[in-house]
């Protein structure tokens, strides 16, 4: 880890800090370089915003990708003051940067009450063995537009 690094990494711990500090949501924080320079930036804000996807690397992948007017994170680093949770895991791959840096692990928030390992488990069960409910309707109506699409000329493709 670079001097540069450790200090976008510092700033990333000082923003879930603030955030913790001020009430607007858990402690995690987040920051977005590009060249070496801080793109974007985020806290936790789900307790502020009643937003559960209010997390701090999605409030930042949101700030970059409007700061940058695109919806990729290419040749883009992030900081996280925490292994990101299976949400924000998500995010990061849809947004495609090249590197993200982490401090406190899943361990460490399951630690203080930030356990996402039902996520984890969630996801390797058959869809009928899940706690939540999902049912599967009218995929027959639902489909034409998908069908739309894969013959759409000019789509942007991500």
């Amino acid at each position: 880890m670079t001097e540069r690094d450790k200090y976008f990494m510092q700033r990333a711990i000082e923003l879930a800090e603030k955030g913790m500090d001020a009430g607007l949501g858990g402690p995690f924080g987040a920051v977005i370089v590009k060249n070496d320079k801080i793109i974007a930036e985020g806290f936790n804000q789900v307790i502020s915003t009643n937003d559960p996807t209010a997390h701090a690397e999605v409030i930042a992948i949101r700030n970059a990708c409007k700061k940058l007017n695109s919806f990729q994170l290419e040749d883009c680093i992030i900081y996280s003051s925490c292994e990101p949770c299976p949400m924000c895991l998500g995010a990061i791959y849809w947004a495609r940067p090249k590197t993200v840096f982490y401090a406190c692990t899943r361990e460490d928030a399951a630690g203080i009450d930030f356990d996402d390992q039902f996520i984890y488990d969630e996801l390797e069960k058959r869809m009928d063995d899940r706690q939540i409910t999902f049912v599967n309707v009218w995929r027959k109506e639902a489909l034409p537009v998908f069908k739309k699409w894969e013959v759409k000329a000019n789509k942007t493709k991500y």
